[in-house]
């Protein structure tokens, strides 16, 4: 089964839920802000992708951080600050089995299916 990983609300979200409807692709969506995200998803996604690709310091969740949170970051920092504030986390994670993709970019989308 393939799952869609992120928040409802998103923008980018929402395009990429599109895309999988237009495409009549079937998913699960995983509300991550609603329904947690374990670490160990967490570091799976980090091994694969990198961290600083998984963890989204470009929104206002991780600008607001204390300057102490943001020093130092390594997997097991980020992984338990994304833990901690789910839209930390980039958007959307789709998981199509074998791999993930990070981001929504529908040429990257449609090479995958």
């Amino acid at each position: 089964m393939i799952t869609l990983y992120g928040i409802k609300a998103c923008d980018t979200m929402k395009k990429a839920r599109t895309w999988l409807d237009e495409h009549g692709i079937e998913y699960h969506f995983h509300d991550y802000k609603k329904e947690g995200i374990d670490a160990e998803r967490l570091h799976a996604w980090c091994e694969e992708h990198g961290w600083e690709k998984i963890l989204n310091r470009q929104g206002t969740t991780f600008r607001r951080l204390d300057d102490a949170d943001k020093q130092d970051l390594d997997q097991h920092k980020a992984v338990a600050l994304m833990q901690a504030n789910p839209s930390m986390i980039k958007r959307p994670v789709l998981d199509i089995g074998p791999r993930r993709l990070v981001g929504f970019k529908p040429d990257l989308y449609a090479t995958a299916f």
